[in-house]
């Protein structure tokens, strides 16, 4: 029995580092190829096909405008004005959110990960020295 359990420990660890690992990675490609997003103010306006945002773009000139997603809209309801986050040189995309909820999900599943190769490790160092 115990040899079963430190067999479960050895892989949960190595698949808690070595995913992890992996994800981490993976999270962190994902974030460079994310870019710039700069915070500026936006003014919400009806639209011909429903609710937008418009904004200028201090680094580029010209003004920016795309459209609210359902849950953008749900999620500044009434206002006028709303903070966005806007890549400098496009006028057609903007988020609500400074990094990316892709990115950040990712980054939260290697953390789990980790957590999980180093509890693992630590079960397998106390059952050593426990039977030692």
């Amino acid at each position: 029995m115990s040899d079963a359990i430190d067999a479960i420990a050895e892989i949960f660890t190595w698949i808690g580092f070595g995913l992890g690992v992996v994800l981490a990675v993976v999270a962190l490609i994902m974030r460079l190829a994310d870019g710039t997003w700069v915070r500026t103010q936006g003014v919400v306006d009806d639209g011909p096909h429903g609710r937008l945002v418009r904004w200028f773009d201090d680094h580029a000139g010209g003004v920016g405008a795309a459209y609210l997603t359902h849950d953008q809209e749900r999620r500044i309801g009434a206002a006028q004005t709303v903070d966005v986050y806007v890549r400098p040189g496009r006028h057609d995309r903007m988020r609500l959110t400074p990094g990316s909820p892709a990115v950040r999900a990712v980054w939260l599943l290697a953390a789990g990960l980790l957590a999980l190769g180093v509890l693992a490790l630590a079960l397998s160092l106390v059952l050593l020295f426990v039977r030692g």
